[in-house]
């Protein structure tokens, strides 16, 4: 099942998904995103050392690391 977030402003549903993508210096990076339905690289829970909020102007799921 993937890891999924109710937004409080809206009650909508969001899945996270993440994704790797090569740089134009050969760096690799992961992306986190959230969306809507769940799709190729939904996560099933929430990667080590990050949080879930919540952007109280939009009500969209954020993705931030712990401090």
């Amino acid at each position: 099942m993937a890891y999924q977030v109710v937004s409080k402003k809206s009650d909508k549903t969001y899945y996270l998904h993440s994704r790797e993508q090569v740089l134009r210096n050969g760096h690799k990076v992961t992306l986190y995103y959230f969306s809507t339905q769940i799709g190729d690289g939904a996560l099933d829970a929430l990667p080590n050392g990050y949080i879930v909020t919540e952007s109280e102007r939009t009500g969209l799921p954020i993705l931030k690391k712990k401090r």
